[in-house]
């Protein structure tokens, strides 16, 4: 098994030099490929399609969800490819493998109403109130992840032209507007963010852009907390995640009659199917557009 964990390693070397994947994908890689080999139990060169299949079926009677194991079938063609390109392998096993069917579920979104009053609930005078506010107007305004929003920097914002340079997957970087709502709560956020600094003589890295009352940069986790602190305050019942917020960003773009490539764009897909499935969300609002534009649609 020494062998494998070499593959394993210098597999998942490549694929962070390759793709500029998080520690976090890296782990769940590293996961996936040990427990398949802990199950088939057979060095890489004798793995077959039967033996994956096995390991598939298996996952899905453990209770495991088709999400995960579509997931667990991408990392080993992954790594099968690698070891293929490598020449360590003949043939890629995992080629021949088919996958696993899933329904795509439609994203969740928030009302228009529901959004505004979600991003204007932190109304307190104090640092915490404004930072949640500015963190709330970004994640609707800008449509960016969550992972996105916390590895912002001082210097990632133009305030004056409204923009902020994110760094999304695989380090890719771009640049997406914020709005002039957003601007005046951070230039407030900003200001009250430096006299705590100054009153608590906090010596700590000025770089992040969210901080927390220690001077520390915000983790993801703690922006969830954020998020769905102030979501049961104005008594919304579903449990709102900061991907609910950029499925509306997405959605309500997309229904005040937003471009397709322009909403991938700002939301940092890679693919313009992945952005397509916005088209499903309110197909009551398409029909209506249809039934007022196209010239089949009307009446003699």
């Amino acid at each position: 098994m020494s062998k494998i964990k070499s593959y394993i390693n210098d597999f998942l070397n490549y694929i962070s030099l390759q793709k500029g994947d998080s520690p976090h994908t890296l782990r769940a890689y590293r996961s996936d490929l040990e427990e398949f080999f802990n199950f088939v139990k057979v060095e890489p060169e004798k793995v077959e399609p039967i033996l994956i299949r096995g390991f598939l079926s298996e996952q899905l009677l453990k209770g495991k969800t088709k999400t995960t194991v579509a997931r667990k079938l991408s990392t080993l063609r992954s790594f099968f490819l690698y070891l293929y390109s490598e020449g360590i392998i003949d043939i890629n096993p995992a080629r021949v493998v088919s996958s696993v069917k899933i329904k795509r579920a439609l994203p969740k979104f928030l009302t228009v109403d529901d959004a505004f009053r979600l991003v204007e609930s932190p109304s307190e005078d104090k640092f915490s109130a404004y930072r949640d506010r500015a963190i709330l107007e970004i994640l609707y305004g800008s449509g960016i992840r969550v992972s996105e929003l916390c590895g912002l920097n001082l210097d990632d914002l133009d305030l004056k032209e409204e923009l902020i340079k994110v760094r999304g997957k695989g380090n890719k970087e771009r640049i997406v507007p914020i709005g002039n709502k957003a601007k005046e709560i951070l230039k407030k956020y900003l200001a009250i963010r430096q006299i705590l600094r100054i009153k608590k003589k906090l010596v700590v890295d000025e770089t992040p852009l969210f901080i927390n009352n220690r001077g520390n940069r915000l983790s993801t986790r703690h922006v969830r907390r954020i998020i769905d602190k102030h979501a049961r305050a104005i008594g919304l019942i579903e449990k709102i995640s900061p991907h609910v917020l950029r499925h509306t960003f997405a959605s309500h773009l997309l229904m005040e009659g937003a471009d397709l490539r322009v909403i991938q764009e700002l939301l940092g897909h890679s693919s313009l199917s992945t952005t397509q499935i916005y088209t499903h969300v309110d197909l009551k609002h398409l029909i209506e557009v249809y039934d007022r534009s196209h010239p089949l649609s009307k009446e003699d």
